[in-house]
């Protein structure tokens, strides 16, 4: 795969990365360009109060910008819509906004996140992705894939996330996991799953389901080929 245009629909700040940086890292160095769409401020629905909110959103951004730019993601589209509450937004002012960003690039393939995530966030962008890219005639997205997320795609009940494709970042997830270590403020201490000992077990294990050292695992929701 090279020359294609990719974009990651994520709902927070590092969600992209646990998703799928190993494989956007493999992809862009074959001669890709990626680009990341983060829906969310993040954080917000874990104050009390309005105290530190800014200082500790101010952080995050920071956060992001670094751990994209880690990779060679070619740019960062925000938006700021309310941590755990997409449901209080209308589904089509998000709509709206991934239609914004995709009539600008034109992307060919979007990474975005798993409909039965525990996150009701990343249900609602799942939603929004396919609503945003229904197959009409001169969409340009020909390719969707689902990612999972740790510490929401396999904290759900009952956990129905079976993957069908399958990236080799067995040379990419120091990349990833370099990535991951920009977003401190996200950061987990193990066992906890988002941690970089939680990712690093994880891409091995999807290594194991298809006989790799360490992979990361998609499910293909639309694939239209020429």
């Amino acid at each position: 795969m090279k020359n294609k245009t990719i974009l990651i629909i994520a709902a927070h700040p590092d969600d992209e990365v646990l998703g799928c940086f190993g494989t956007i890292s493999k992809l862009i160095k074959q001669g890709n360009k990626a680009y990341t769409l983060i829906l969310g401020e993040g954080k917000t629905s874990r104050f009390l109060n309005n105290k530190s909110q800014y200082k500790e959103l101010k952080i995050l951004e920071e956060e992001a910008i670094k751990a994209n730019q880690s990779i060679g993601i070619s740019k960062i589209f925000r938006e700021k819509f309310p941590d755990n509450r997409f449901d209080s937004i209308p589904l089509l002012d998000i709509v709206k906004s991934i239609e914004k960003v995709k009539n600008i690039l034109k992307p060919d393939i979007i990474f975005t996140h798993y409909k039965e995530d525990l996150n009701i966030d990343h249900k609602i962008t799942f939603q929004a992705v396919l609503t945003a890219t229904r197959p009409l005639p001169y969409e340009s997205v020909k390719t969707i894939y689902s990612f999972e997320v740790l510490s929401s795609t396999e904290w759900n009940h009952p956990t129905s996330f079976n993957p069908n494709v399958f990236f080799d970042i067995n040379k990419t997830l120091k990349d990833k996991i370099q990535a991951m270590s920009c977003y401190k403020s996200e950061l987990c201490d193990f066992p906890h799953p988002r941690s970089l000992e939680g990712i690093k077990l994880q891409a091995k294990y999807r290594g194991l389901n298809v006989g790799l050292e360490k992979a990361e695992a998609f499910q293909l929701i639309r694939a239209i080929n020429d």
